[in-house]
Parts: C-alpha cells; sequence; structure tokens
C-alpha cells in the first residue's frame, strides 16, 4: 500500500467479456425484433460500453438494425461545486431535433452511483418522446440518491463511500478491467 492507497484489480478483460455477454442477454429480454431500439451511451466509458452491447446485440441476439447515440454529461465536483453544483447534461447540436417517438432506449453507463448523470440522461430522453427508457450499467454501487434504478446491472459492488470504482474501458484504457481505489490514511 503506497502513500496514494491501495489499487485492487476486482475483474479482469476475461471476466468482464463473460459480464457484457450476461448484460446483453438481459438487455434482449427487454427487446422485441419489431422495436425501434437505440443504445444511448454516457461519455466517456457509458459510449464505449454502449458500443459493446451493441455489437453483442446484433451478434448474438440477431437485432439487425440498433441504433447508437453518445451523450454528453458532466458533474461538476471538487471547487467548481459553487459554480455548477448541478450534474449537466450538454446537447449535441446535432440532437436538438432529435425525435425519439415509439423508439426503446437502452441508456448505458459504467458506474452508478448516486444517479445524478443517470437521471439527466433519463430526462433528457424522455423530452425527446422515447416510449420506453431502460438503464444499463457495468457497475451498480448501491449508493443511489435520486429515484432512478438500474434496470441491468453488470456487477454490483458495495464498497465503502471513500473508495471508489474505476472502470478502465478501451479506447481511453488499454486493459478493459475493474479496479478498487481505497485512498491511504
Amino acid at each position: 500500500m503506497s502513500n496514494d492507497g491501495q489499487r485492487t484489480c476486482l475483474y479482469q478483460t476475461e471476466e468482464l467479456d463473460a459480464v457484457l455477454d450476461s448484460m446483453a442477454w438481459q438487455t434482449a429480454g427487454y427487446l422485441t425484433a419489431n422495436q425501434h431500439i437505440l443504445i444511448a451511451g454516457i461519455l466517456r466509458r457509458g459510449a464505449p460500453l454502449a458500443k459493446m452491447l451493441h455489437q453483442r446485440l446484433v451478434s448474438q441476439f440477431d437485432f439487425g438494425k440498433i441504433e447508437l447515440l453518445n451523450l454528453q454529461i458532466k458533474r461538476y465536483n471538487d471547487d467548481l461545486t459553487l459554480l455548477h453544483p448541478e450534474t449537466k447534461l450538454t446537447e449535441n447540436p446535432e440532437h436538438l431535433n432529435l425525435d425519439l417517438t415509439g423508439m426503446t432506449v437502452i441508456v448505458v453507463d459504467d458506474v452508478m452511483y448516486h444517479g445524478h448523470s443517470m437521471l439527466r440522461a433519463v430526462e433528457y430522453l424522455a423530452r425527446k418522446q422515447a416510449a420506453e427508457i431502460r438503464t444499463v450499467v457495468l457497475v451498480d454501487r448501491g449508493a443511489n440518491k435520486l429515484p432512478v434504478r438500474t434496470d441491468i446491472a453488470g456487477v454490483r459492488l458495495d464498497v465503502a463511500p471513500s473508495n471508489i470504482i474505476e472502470c478502465n474501458v478501451p479506447p481511453y484504457e488499454n486493459e478493459f478491467r475493474i479496479d478498487l481505489l481505497q485512498p491511504g490514511r
């Protein structure tokens, strides 16, 4: 253990591939072949996870046409709290006229902690008239403080509030893995 704390790998690539296969299987259970489906990944790490889920749904479950969309959501913390005390969704100008009427939307993120990012995404997509919205996360920390639930969680990790769950997702990191960071004393 260093002064910065301790890092422990909880899941490696092979294990996470199996977790994603299970997540795709669970997601497929919510879908039918004739639905108009959109998978929305929350940037940063939710977007490549959405793409991985998309690939599995198309190849393993024969859902032909599934669209992909990336959402930019930021939670302002630390010294910016006084300036921006809430979670903000930045709308891509290309999405201004986005109409999701009749669509089933699957929202994907890496970690569900308090629920701020997911709530903003669901609110935004509901305003765009999505017929159905499902939430999918790689890791659910089980500490939601807002009225948003996870429909599908790859893994649930109940860890101390001071600990950090770090999802390493390509292309942002070289190796697909989940680490637990425990700060030093």
